[in-house]
């Protein structure tokens, strides 16, 4: 999907209504900086999944496929950046955090006019942007997808169940494999444990039930959890902030 100007940023702001679906495409020339403004995103690309709120974005490197689901209401912002524009991008695609600053940079941009000059006001401002896009942590948004058939059928339950409690034992014996079969699976598919991956899955699925308003103790229990405040502890721990913290 070609972008148009030749300028080094582009910004397009799209809004789209909830459940809309952005089919299998790619950028062959631009690396991408997805933005939801409002709303929440699920994208998936490559081997990977990743749930995108508000306060994050998604950094997608150039000529890589991917398909966007909205959640809710989504007024997206995205950036569109030729690859020699930008010195350091982020290696692989990820989340990562927006920044204040970088949050109006973007709202800055829907404005600019294309092509813009590099030595105007509009041209720095768009500087700016990829010199903020240098800087920005990366978040653990996301859920690796396997390509293994036994592991797949573990990611099609978790998908579906994310309360499932089964152990390792429990998959080994269904799937006719040994325990530390799945491990090594998992160790060399994923780069995490059996129970890092679950957990992920549970807390990506989390995310999205909180972007549709469902309240903490709903998600907390309807994910397995025995309690709230054990879901709310296990989420500050792997996100940094509690639950009703991390839209805001």
């Amino acid at each position: 999907m070609s972008v148009g100007p030749a300028s080094p940023v582009v910004c397009r702001a799209r809004d789209y209504t909830a459940g809309t679906v952005i089919g299998l495409h790619h950028h062959p020339d631009r690396h991408q900086l997805v933005y939801a403004e409002s709303g929440v995103l699920v994208v998936q690309a490559g081997a990977g999944r990743w749930v995108v709120p508000s306060t994050r974005a998604i950094w997608m490197p150039v000529g890589m496929g991917h398909k966007v689901s909205c959640i809710g209401a989504v007024r997206m912002r995205s950036l569109y950046i030729l690859p020699e524009a930008i010195a350091q991008p982020p290696p692989a695609a990820s989340t990562v955090s927006v920044t204040p600053l970088l949050a109006t940079l973007i709202r800055a941009a829907v404005d600019v006019v294309q092509p813009y000059r590099q030595d105007s006001r509009d041209g720095r401002v768009m500087q700016l942007i990829v010199d903020e896009l240098q800087t920005l942590p990366v978040v653990p948004l996301h859920l690796p997808q396997p390509l293994d058939a036994r592991l797949q059928a573990i990611a099609q339950r978790l998908e579906s169940h994310p309360d499932d409690a089964s152990t390792l034992q429990d998959w080994a014996t269904r799937l006719g494999v040994d325990v530390k079969t799945i491990q090594r699976l998992c160790a060399r598919e994923l780069g995490m444990t059996f129970g890092q991956w679950r957990q992920q899955a549970r807390l990506l699925r989390a995310l999205e039930r909180l972007a549709h308003g469902h309240k903490i103790i709903d998600v907390a229990l309807s994910l397995g959890y025995a309690s709230p405040s054990a879901f709310t502890a296990m989420f500050k721990k792997r996100f940094g902030q509690l639950p009703s913290q991390f839209f805001q």
